[in-house]
Order: structure tokens, then C-alpha cells, then sequence
């Protein structure tokens, strides 16, 4: 009997399944042979609380004498049912998590999937952009050296996914305390939200094959993200040509949205960014914000200059103590679901540019190979 990453048991009459072409039973340990009256008799749970699970992790609902599951399936339901029964969690809030972890690891499979099936069919990702007829969707030997790829790299990629959650999880408690004050507004917590899109996104997709917008917007969201967190912020999500993020204070979002707009106006691929930022209570919930703050800000983008960026009056009168940055009033406006409002110009300084980009920025972009060689600084 062999381990096999950290949660799956391989016996040894088990190892004749697992061959190359097998990638179902080599990312899940052993061959599906097991239907749902197996896994909740030996989980010890009713066929409801199985299908309840089953769909909390985003699988559609199957028969249940249908051979779909393995014993992984089982010690899954097994941990979630016993956290429920020693009273660590009630159901709903069991069932919450799961979904939790079930979008988070679907999106992130998805990109990986992607992301290796490109690495194998183009290295050079951006020569693809000179292919007339390049498609995003990858041709079945790709695929096929993609998902065997996947299926070797697995167990060594599981252990970084248990890390980041940790790092990600440690960061997010941390917050989660700081905001926990009492003279904080029951609103919300008090955050500055921005989001930054691409100018002219809908044109450049009739022009652009289904590659090149692949490549583009991979680069963007590259190059945004390192550019966000850079600066201590954090993206709460992508949608294309645009990027919803937010900070805790007014002058590192003012950073980020400046070195946005200048790194994009230097970039050869993409096109000019506009930004938006509000400041004030939001919302958050399963990993997104919502509220009147989110909403100013969106609004604001959308009537911001290519190039430019427009923030709200309460973030003006933050940011008109800050050195480094200048705010210029522009006429009143009226946005829709908003009203009428101030929005003014952000600029940065005379001599508040330190050369360039965010130099952590520089290094994440430029320079991924000092991953493999040590002798190679980051600047």
C-alpha cells in the first residue's frame, strides 16, 4: 500500500488501473467504482445528506447506483459528516465551506488546464499573436500532452495549493480582526474600491482572433495582479478587461490605480486602462464586495478618460494630504443609480514616480526566471 498525494490510498491491486492513459484514476487514486448507496453506507450518512454534498461540490446529481465515486469520494464525505456530528459546524455552514472550496478549485483547475494546454501547444505565447487563425481552444494533442502533464505534476502541485490556502487563509484572519472594531459602522467595513478596464475592449474583439485575445487578457490580469498586490492591495476578481480591487487606504490605491494606467501605456500589447475609485463602507461576502461604495466606483470608471482616472470626493479629501499625488475637480455629473457627484482627475506629482512601475512589479514580470536560477537578481 502506497500514499499517493496526501488523501488517497493506492493498494497494490489497485496499481494495474493506473496506467498513463487512466487520468481519472491517477488524479483520484483508484478507479471510480463505488455508486452513492456505497459512499454514504460507508461514510455512514443518509443518500440525501451524500446528494447534498455531491451538489454543494458543483456536480450535477447522478443516479445513485451509478459507479462515480472512489474511496477518496467517501473519506471526503466522511470528514465532512464528522465535523457536523461532533458540532463543530451545523450543517448549512458545512455544506457553505464546501461550496466555497468546490468555485474556488473549479476556476482554479479550469485555469490550469488552460494555462498548461498553451505552455504545450505555443512556448512562445506571444508569436501565436501573428497567426490569423490561431483559436483559444487548444487541438486534441495538446490536450491530450496537457492533461497527461497534469495527471504527472499533480501530487507535486498539491502541496502548494494546501500553502497558499494557508498564506491566503492567515491573511484573511488577519483582516477579519483588524476590521472587527467597535466604532466600526454596521454597514460595513470601510475599504477603497477600484476597478481598471481596457479602453476599447469591445472593438479589439471583432479584430482580434480568439488567440490573440487569449494572450491579451492573460497579460493584463498578469500584469494588474502584480501590480495590485504589489502595493498591498488584493483583486477581487477579473472579468476580462476589467478588475475590480480594493485597499485599506487611500494612498496605495492611488499608487495602483497610476501605476496601472502607466504600465499598460507602456506595454506594446495592450491597450490604454481606465480607472475608478470610491471610497467609503462596502459589503463583503463569499469572496466579493458589494454595496453603494462598489457601485460609485464602477460608474466612475465607466465615464473615466482612456488613460485617466477619476475618484470620488470623500477619496480626493483623503488622498489631499498625501504627498506624491494631486487631485483636480471636475464639473458635476450625474451617474446612473448614483446621482450627482464630483469625481476629480488623480495624477501623480511632479517627480512622485519613482521610474517606472512598482519595482516588485518589475521582478514578477520580468524576471520569472530567477526562479530556477539563483544567480540571477531581481531588481
Amino acid at each position: 500500500m502506497s500514499e499517493v498525494g496526501r488523501h488517497r490510498i493506492v493498494r497494490p491491486e489497485d496499481f494495474a488501473a493506473l496506467g498513463p492513459d487512466n487520468l481519472e484514476a491517477r488524479l483520484l487514486g483508484k478507479p471510480a467504482t463505488m455508486a452513492r448507496r456505497d459512499v454514504s453506507r460507508g461514510a455512514e450518512v443518509s443518500l440525501l445528506s451524500a446528494r447534498k454534498f455531491w451538489h454543494a461540490l458543483g456536480f450535477p446529481i447522478v443516479a445513485d447506483d451509478d459507479a462515480m465515486f472512489t474511496e477518496a469520494d467517501q473519506m471526503a464525505l466522511m470528514a465532512v459528516a464528522r465535523l457536523v456530528r461532533e458540532e463543530e459546524l451545523d450543517e448549512p455552514t458545512a455544506l457553505a465551506l464546501t461550496r466555497a472550496f468546490a468555485r474556488t478549485t473549479d476556476r482554479l483547475a479550469v485555469w490550469q488546464t488552460q494555462l498548461m494546454a498553451e505552455a504545450l501547444a505555443a512556448p512562445g505565447l506571444e508569436a501565436a499573436l501573428d497567426e490569423a487563425d490561431a483559436r483559444a481552444v487548444p487541438d486534441l494533442a495538446a490536450a491530450k500532452a496537457a492533461a497527461r502533464k497534469l495527471a504527472d505534476m499533480a501530487d507535486s502541485l498539491e502541496p502548494l495549493l494546501i500553502y497558499a490556502w494557508r498564506r491566503h487563509l492567515t491573511a484573511a484572519i488577519s483582516r477579519m480582526l483588524a476590521d472587527a472594531d467597535p466604532q466600526q459602522s454596521s454597514q460595513g467595513v470601510r475599504r477603497v474600491v477600484g476597478f481598471a478596464d481596457l479602453v476599447s475592449f469591445t472593438s479589439l474583439v471583432r479584430r482580434m482572433t480568439e488567440r490573440q485575445l487569449a494572450v491579451m487578457v492573460q497579460r493584463f490580469e498578469a500584469l494588474a495582479t502584480d501590480i495590485v498586490t504589489a502595493h498591498g492591495g488584493r483583486v477581487i476578481k477579473t472579468v476580462g478587461d476589467e478588475i475590480l480591487f480594493v485597499t485599506l487606504d487611500a494612498a496605495p490605491a492611488a499608487a495602483v490605480a497610476l501605476d496601472l494606467v502607466e504600465t499598460m501605456a507602456e506595454d506594446d500589447l495592450l491597450p490604454d486602462v481606465r480607472v475608478g475609485m470610491a471610497v467609503g463602507p462596502v459589503l463583503s461576502r463569499l469572496g466579493d464586495v458589494f454595496g453603494t461604495t462598489v457601485n460609485r466606483a464602477s460608474r466612475l470608471t465607466s465615464v473615466a478618460p482612456g488613460g485617466g482616472v477619476l475618484v470620488d470626493d470623500a477619496l480626493a479629501s483623503a488622498l489631499a494630504s498625501v504627498s506624491g499625488f494631486e487631485t483636480t475637480a471636475l464639473r458635476r455629473r450625474t451617474l446612473r443609480g448614483i446621482g450627482t457627484v464630483t469625481p476629480s482627475e488623480l495624477r501623480r506629482a511632479a517627480g512622485g514616480r519613482l521610474g517606472g512601475r512598482a519595482p516588485e512589479t518589475v521582478a514578477a514580470t520580468s524576471a520569472a526566471s530567477t526562479l530556477t536560477d539563483p544567480r540571477k537578481d531581481i531588481p
